[in-house]
């Protein structure tokens, strides 16, 4: 689809995660009137992070590691709980602020095995899409062939949508003013190239425990997705605004 763009909205940035199931509301608020301000009749696809919902339920009960005791399945759908509650609230939102947003679920309908989404019929967001509605999936968890179960990111869930719908542009706002090295600095780009030889200074974007890996994998994600990705500071009032309208450079870009 011509000019699809995709935005995550970061689970530090719309989340406390300090302060389990606590939201930023003002944020969401923004957030969601900037993208109705911007978006012009663009395809856009929003997907978001679970931040301190599944994020807890997660650590408690080690659900990234699958199916390994006899309370795995209760921490499984305990996450799947949490992560479609935050879901709701950011779609309330979007539909709030005048965007025809819907949700896509996506262990209601995708399977991994490893850890990788391997099948997602995605025919209902592409009609979604071409109907001008905009498709939000979210982290979430997943069966999996291999691990009985896995949580797979945003970034996981990104990389197998960009492969099929072929996004212009991937955003990522969170809240740093992009990807930062050990010092607090940040990186201008990222590429396959340099890669290795900064992935050993980055840091976490808040300092609190993240069980979909943290920055080092969601760069390597977002070099898998095939199409520019910018990480971008959503604590900025009007900076996602100025990048869904076109702006580029106000982050660190990843070029694949």
């Amino acid at each position: 689809m011509k000019n699809l763009v995709f935005v995550k909205l970061g689970g530090s940035l719309i989340t406390d995660k300090s302060r389990p199931y606590t939201i930023r509301e003002e944020v969401i608020k923004r957030i969601c009137k900037e993208v109705h301000e911007a978006r012009d009749g663009k395809p856009l696809l929003i997907g978001h992070g679970g931040g301190s919902f599944p994020h807890v339920s997660a650590s408690k009960y080690e659900t990234h590691k699958g199916l390994i005791n006899d309370k795995s399945w209760e921490g499984f759908v305990r996450v799947q709980d949490d992560a479609a509650k935050l879901n709701r609230i950011i779609i309330s939102s979007l539909i709030g602020a005048g965007v025809k947003a819907i949700s896509f679920q996506p262990s209601a309908s995708c399977i991994a095995k490893d850890d990788q989404i391997i099948e997602w019929y995605t025919k209902p967001i592409e009609s979604a899409l071409s109907e001008g509605l905009i498709p939000v999936p979210y982290g979430d968890v997943c069966l999996d062939l291999k691990k009985g179960f896995c949580i797979i990111s945003t970034e996981e869930v990104f990389r197998f949508l960009a492969k099929k719908l072929k996004p212009e542009r991937i955003i990522m706002v969170g809240k740093t003013d992009g990807v930062l090295d050990s010092e607090g600095n940040i990186i201008k780009e990222i590429t396959k190239k340099n890669f290795e030889s900064v992935k050993k200074s980055l840091m976490s974007s808040d300092g609190f425990a993240d069980v979909t890996g943290g920055m080092v994998l969601k760069v390597k994600k977002a070099l898998e997705m095939g199409t520019e990705v910018e990480i971008i500071n959503g604590l900025k009032a009007g900076l996602l605004k100025r990048s869904l309208l076109g702006e580029r450079g106000l982050g660190t870009i990843i070029k694949y």
